[in-house]
């Protein structure tokens, strides 16, 4: 692992450790904690313009995880299926723009995980409230799979589930906090994962919800 004290502007948090779930994928605990308001106001500008929302997915149910997007692409479901599109469908607007302090994030804590060179060119922005959880599942609609995913918690702690390669894998229970970074790629790409039902509970920043940054390589 690199020293990361001055990638691209990233102070690495004191309090931060690695902790690795398998080949090609890491928990960096802490990671995000020095760009903490920097983050949050993006975040803030990136809602304003594009609003949380429950999409439905092709099956026609509707996800209990609200929804948004920033950068050149966006993940979006409907009855028609999934895909990444450059425009919001509520608005016809492009998606806002990615924040710098996101995009840097995401080449930094990659680089750190092994994945250098990575430029994403979408950010899902997920909002979990109590009670929301998101079932296991591959992200595989991207057109280049060497590219590795981000994955940033923002708010109240909560349970990531890292699988295996078939859904029946049974998964590992990863507790994530504030600030802490999951980054995977290379032969745990395609690993089944999810997010167990988020508990009651308070965040001082965000209140009672979890905000998870995904960064990936679309396009």
């Amino acid at each position: 692992m690199m020293n990361m004290a001055d990638l691209f502007g990233h102070v690495v948090s004191p309090v931060r450790r690695d902790e690795p779930l398998c080949d090609g994928a890491v928990v960096l605990r802490g990671f995000a904690l020095a760009d903490e308001i920097a983050l949050l106001q993006a975040l803030d500008t990136v809602v304003v313009q594009a609003p949380f929302r429950h999409l439905v997915t092709p099956g026609g149910f509707r996800m209990s995880v609200g929804m948004t997007n920033t950068g050149p692409l966006g993940w979006v479901s409907d009855r028609s299926g999934y895909r990444y599109d450059p425009v919001d469908p509520l608005s016809g607007k492009p998606w806002p723009g990615l924040p710098e302090t996101f995009r840097q994030l995401a080449t930094a804590a990659a680089a750190h995980a092994g994945f250098a060179g990575f430029v994403p060119d979408a950010c899902l922005v997920n909002r979990y409230e109590p009670g929301t959880r998101l079932s296991l599942h591959q992200d595989r609609d991207e057109h280049d799979l060497g590219q590795p995913i981000v994955s940033v918690s923002l708010g109240m702690p909560a349970v990531f589930l890292f699988g295996g390669m078939q859904r029946a894998d049974p998964p590992i229970r990863v507790p994530l906090a504030h600030g802490d970074v999951v980054a995977w790629g290379g032969p745990a790409r395609l690993r089944y994962h999810g997010v167990l039902p988020l508990k009651p509970g308070h965040h001082e920043a965000l209140g009672a919800a979890r905000i998870n940054l995904t960064f990936r390589k679309a396009g």
